[in-house]
Formats: C-alpha cells, sequence, structure tokens
C-alpha cells in the first residue's frame, strides 16, 4: 500500500496493482449513490452490498492501470462467478488504501521554521504613548 492509493495484491489468477485515486472514487461514490467512507464502513462491518465489492475491484483496476474492458472481464470472472465473502477483504483493503493510504508508511515531517531573530527589542520604545499612562489621564 502507499499514500497514492494504490496497493499490490495477489489476487485471482496473479498479482495486480489496484488504485482508488480521486476520480475513480468519484465514479463509485456517484455508481453507488454513497461515499467512500460509507463504502468502506459497509466492506468492513460485513454490511456492504454486491455491487460494492465488485465495483470497488472494478475501479481500482481500472486506476492501476487496467482499461475497463480488461478490469470488467477479470471481475465477472473472479468476483461475480464467486460467493461474496471471497471478494470482500480485498474489496475493504483496495477501498482502505484509496480513503487512507497504507498506515505504516513513513510520513515526512517538515523541518521545524527557522529560528528568526525578532526586529522588535523587548525594551525598545515605540514612541507611542503607553497604555497605562493612557489609562491614567483617562481618570
Amino acid at each position: 500500500m502507499s499514500r497514492n492509493a494504490s496497493v499490490t495484491l495477489d489476487w485471482g489468477d496473479g498479482i495486480y496493482e489496484f488504485r482508488l485515486g480521486w476520480g475513480e472514487l468519484a465514479k463509485l461514490q456517484e455508481a453507488s449513490d454513497a461515499g467512500p467512507f460509507v463504502i468502506l464502513d459497509r466492506l468492513r462491518n460485513g454490511t456492504c452490498r454486491l455491487e460494492d465489492i465488485s465495483d470497488v475491484i472494478r475501479w481500482g483496476l481500472v486506476g492501476g492501470g487496467k482499461t475497463p474492458v480488461e478490469a470488467t472481464k477479470l471481475v465477472r470472472l473472479y468476483v461475480e462467478d464467486r460467493p461474496p465473502a471471497e471478494n470482500r477483504l480485498t474489496a475493504y483493503a483496495i477501498m482502505a488504501a484509496g480513503c487512507t493510504g497504507a498506515p505504516e508508511e513513513q510520513i515526512e515531517k517538515k523541518s521545524p521554521a527557522p529560528d528568526r531573530e525578532s526586529t522588535i527589542s523587548p525594551t525598545e520604545r515605540s514612541g507611542s504613548e503607553r497604555s497605562t499612562d493612557w489609562a491614567r489621564n483617562c481618570r
């Protein structure tokens, strides 16, 4: 898995790359009338629809570089002709990578801002009337 939303899995008859980028997630959302995290949760807890499984895998294959025709053939062969439970966790792994990336990856931390010396001296006077002087004059 990687932060670019791709995951390589041993699936079907070989090793395939799956990727759900922004475009694939949008098409998946439109087809299922559910947001990506709703689909992810349904896949996680087993309340998913059959199309959740097949569409996630199909769009993942397309995002991973397969043509839509190739992806559809693979889904028909290895998803639609098999029991749904056989591919639910595969779909979950693809969807999780698309939504969150891989948790084991190190995220580059930005270096702290360089120390900058202040151009204002804490003891320097600005020339403005001090607030305490102004308050005394208001009485």
